[in-house]
C-alpha cells in the first residue's frame, strides 16, 4: 500500500510532464499567422509617360511703330516639353506659329464696269475678320498634316473661314466673297505664309521668325503655336501681343478718335495758319 501511494504521486508528475512536452511540440509545429504584405510598386517602365506640350514666349509683349516703320521680323522662341526620345531621333516634331491680328467686321464690295464707270454692284458683310494673319512653319503645310485637320483647327490662309453677318447667305456667295477677301489681304501683305521660318535650335527649343508687314493693324494680336508629330496634332499654346504707335502719334490718333470735332477744327486752323505764313514769306511786293 505504501508503494502504491508512493507511485501515484510520481505518475501524476510524469503525466503532467508528458502533457507539457506535447503542448510544446504542438506549438512548434503550428504555422505562424500570415502577415499581409503590400504589393511591390509597379516598375517605372509601366507608368504612363507625361504628355508632350508646347510653350512659347515673347521678349516683349508690346511693339511701338512710328511713321517710318517699314516692317520687321518678329522672333518667337518656344520649347517642346516632355519630348520623346524616338521622336527626337527621327525628327518627328513639326511646329506652326501664327500671329493673328485683331478681329473686326468687314464689308467686301464687288465692282462692275457700267457705262465706262466702275460702280459697286454687290457686297457682303463679314463678322470678326482677322485684320492680319502671318504664319511660319517648320516645313510645307502639306507635309505636316492633312487639310481636314487644318480645317478643324482653322489653321492656314486657305482654311480661314469668314462668318457672314447674314447667316442665310447662299454658300456659293460666301465662298466667292471669302476668296476675294483672302486675295485682297494677300495682295496687301497682311495674310502671309512663310515655309521653313521655324527652326529647331536643339532637341526641344525652336525659334520662329514672322514677317510683320509695314501696314500691320494696331491693337491686340494673338501669337499661337501648334505642335504636330507624324501628322497628328498634339498641343497648342498662345500669348498676347499689343501693337501701338509711339507716344506722340498715339496721342494724336487717340484724339482723332475721341475728339473728332476738336481734332478737325485744329487741323483746319493749322492749315490756314500755314497758308497765311507761306503767303507772307513768298509774296512779291
Amino acid at each position: 500500500m505504501r508503494c502504491l501511494r508512493a507511485i501515484a504521486p510520481l505518475s501524476v508528475v510524469a503525466l503532467g510532464g508528458a502533457l507539457m512536452l506535447m503542448q510544446a511540440a504542438q506549438a512548434q509545429e503550428a504555422p505562424e499567422p500570415a502577415v499581409a504584405q503590400a504589393d511591390p510598386p509597379a516598375a517605372d517602365a509601366g507608368e504612363a509617360s507625361p504628355r508632350e506640350e508646347i510653350t512659347i514666349g515673347l521678349s516683349s509683349d508690346v511693339i511701338e511703330i512710328a511713321t517710318d516703320f517699314t516692317g520687321m521680323d518678329l522672333t518667337i522662341f518656344g520649347s517642346v516639353n516632355n519630348p520623346r526620345a524616338d521622336s527626337i531621333a527621327t525628327g518627328g516634331y513639326d511646329v506652326i506659329v501664327v500671329l493673328e491680328g485683331p478681329p473686326r467686321p468687314l464689308i467686301i464690295r464687288e465692282k462692275k464696269r457700267v457705262l465706262g464707270m466702275w460702280v459697286n454692284a454687290d457686297s457682303m458683310s463679314f463678322d470678326d475678320v482677322q485684320r492680319s494673319y502671318v504664319l511660319a512653319s517648320t516645313g510645307a503645310l502639306q507635309d505636316i498634316a492633312t487639310d481636314e485637320l487644318y480645317r478643324q483647327l482653322a489653321l492656314g490662309v486657305d482654311q480661314r473661314f469668314f462668318a457672314p453677318a447674314n447667316p442665310r447667305e447662299a454658300s456659293w456667295r460666301v465662298e466667292a466673297f471669302s476668296a476675294a477677301l483672302k486675295e485682297l489681304k494677300e495682295r496687301d501683305g497682311l495674310y502671309h505664309e512663310g515655309t521653313g521660318d521655324v527652326r529647331f535650335l536643339s532637341q526641344s527649343l525652336f525659334k520662329a521668325s514672322l514677317a510683320i508687314p509695314s501696314n500691320i493693324p494696331l491693337g491686340t494680336h494673338r501669337a499661337r503655336a501648334f505642335l504636330f508629330k507624324n501628322g497628328m496634332f498634339l498641343d497648342e499654346d498662345s500669348t498676347g501681343l499689343y501693337v501701338t504707335k509711339d507716344s506722340f502719334e498715339q496721342w494724336l490718333f487717340r484724339q482723332s478718335q475721341q475728339n473728332g470735332f476738336l481734332y478737325g477744327l485744329v487741323a483746319v486752323l493749322i492749315a490756314m495758319l500755314t497758308g497765311w505764313l507761306g503767303r507772307l514769306m513768298f509774296r512779291r511786293d
